[in-house]
C-alpha cells in the first residue's frame, strides 16, 4: 500500500493540467507511475472524469478509516518484537524498520503498552528500552508538533534518482556531537562516492551549521543536487543553505536513521 500526502495529490492535479505524462507525474511526486495510474482509478471524479486533489485526498482518507484494522497481535508479532527489543531497538525503530521490512507489526505505542505489560508480570523487556522504562514523555509523541522544523520537505519528496545512486551531489548532512557537548563535527557525505567533507563548529546553532555548511559546499555549488539530513534543530536553516547552495534540502522521517545509508548516525531517534 502506498499512501499519498495532499501535496503530492496537488502534484499529481497540476502535472495532469499541463498534460505531463503519467510517467512525469511520478518522477515529480517521487512514486512509481504505477501509483499515480491506481491513484487516477481510484479517487478521480467518476460524475466529471476529471481529478481533482482535495476530493482525491478525501475518498482516500474515508477509504483506509473504514478499512477493517488488525487490532489484535499474533505470537509471530509477539517473538519480532520481542527479539528486535533484546537487539535494543526503541519501539520506533521497530516499527518503522517492519514496514520497511514488510512485516506485520503493530504501532510503536502498542509496543510501549506490551513492554509496560511484560513489566508488570515481572518481565525485564523494559530493560532494553533507553530509558530503562522511565516514563519521562506522554506516549504517542510522534504526532506531537514540537519540535518540527518549519517548512522541511520530507523524504518521500525527493527524486527516485537519489535512491538510485548514479550521480554525484546528492549528499548527506549530520553532526556528530563531541564529548561533554562541547563542541561537535559537521559531517557530509557524498551518497555515490562515499567522499566526506567535514569541519569543526563550535556550537549546535542553526546559524553556525549553516555558515559552516555554506563554508564546506562553496567549492561543490555547480555539482550538488541534494542534501538529506535528519531532523535535529541545528538545521533550522535549511531554507538558507537551499538558497544559496540552489540545491533541494530534504528530511529523512523520524526514527528512520536507515533512509541516510551514507551517514551511520548514533542519535537514531532523530
Amino acid at each position: 500500500m502506498c499512501h499519498l500526502t495532499l501535496n503530492q495529490r496537488y502534484d499529481i492535479e497540476i502535472g495532469l493540467a499541463k498534460k505531463v505524462s503519467i510517467s512525469g507525474i511520478g518522477e515529480i511526486i517521487g512514486k512509481d507511475k504505477s501509483v499515480v495510474s491506481r491513484e487516477l482509478k481510484r479517487n478521480a471524479d467518476l460524475r466529471s472524469n476529471t481529478y481533482k486533489a482535495e476530493l482525491a485526498h478525501k475518498k482516500a482518507t474515508e477509504r483506509h478509516r473504514l478499512k477493517p484494522k488488525k487490532k489484535h497481535w499474533d505470537q509471530s508479532m509477539i517473538d519480532y518484537v520481542n527479539a528486535q527489543l533484546n537487539e535494543e531497538y526503541s519501539p520506533d525503530q521497530i516499527s518503522g524498520r517492519a514496514k520497511e521490512q514488510g512485516v506485520n507489526c503493530i504501532s510503536p505505542e502498542s509496543i510501549y503498552k506490551h513492554v509496560w505489560v511484560d513489566k508488570k508480570k515481572g518481565g525485564s523487556l523494559f530493560k532494553q528500552l533507553r530509558n530503562k522504562g522511565k516514563r519521562y514523555r506522554k506516549r504517542g509523541h510522534s504526532k506531537d508538533s514540537r519540535g518540527i522544523l518549519v517548512g522541511r520537505i520530507d523524504i518521500d519528496h525527493r527524486p527516485p534518482i537519489v535512491d538510485k545512486k548514479e550521480r554525484l551531489g546528492d549528499l548527506e548532512i549530520d553532526l556528530v556531537i563531541g564529548k561533554n557537548h562541547k563542541q561537535a563535527l559537521l559531517t557530509i557525505n557524498d551518497r555515490v562516492t562515499g567522499i566526506l567533507i567535514m569541519g569543526k563548529v563550535l556550537s549546535k546553532q542553526a546559524v553556525e551549521i549553516e555558515v559552516k555548511t555554506k563554508e564546506l559546499l562553496d567549492d561543490w555549488k555547480p555539482l550538488i543536487h541534494t542534501i538529506t539530513s535528519d531532523n535535529g534543530k541545528e538545521f533550522a536553516n535549511h531554507k538558507n543553505i537551499a538558497e544559496s547552495l540552489n540545491i533541494d534540502f530534504y528530511f529523512a522521517k523520524p526514527y528512520h536513521s536507515w533512509q541516510r545509508a551514507a551517514i551511520q548516525s548514533d542519535q537514531d531517534q532523530r
